[in-house]
């Protein structure tokens, strides 16, 4: 176990790369993050700790609870235009055991509760 967590730390080089970029990303959400970490935070949900702008690996996953191994992502108009990137990240993601549940942006913002249901149903299966 501890062998695969160690495949997707994110090396000492490349998290000097991603810090600034993730910083930037958690205190400049989008107005669905936002929602949506209004939320996910203080163990809102099943009594879970979710961290926002996460990196695993070469990524940064917008919201990640490491007790279920689930990432969320909120997907604005950009991810229409790189699929083969999601598809990359999906498949490094999957690869350490880590499900991935996406949202688009309007969805979030206009039926969050649907949302969290939907989180909820997915993490009760898991703890």
């Amino acid at each position: 176990m501890k062998n695969q967590e160690n495949r997707w730390r994110t090396t000492p080089a490349l998290w000097e790369k991603l810090k600034p970029i993730a910083h930037r990303m958690r205190y400049e959400p989008t107005q669905a993050e936002k929602t949506l970490w209004q939320r996910l935070r203080k163990h809102q949900v099943r009594g879970l700790s979710f961290r926002r702008q996460f990196c695993i690996g070469q990524f940064i996953v917008d919201f990640y609870c490491a007790r279920v191994k689930l990432a969320i992502e909120v997907d604005g108009d950009i991810h229409q235009y790189q699929p083969e990137k999601d598809a990359l990240r999906q498949e490094f993601l999957s690869g350490l055991g880590i499900r991935v549940m996406r949202f688009p942006n309007t969805i979030v913002l206009l039926e969050i509760d649907k949302v969290i249901q939907q989180i909820e149903n997915s993490v009760s299966r898991t703890i």
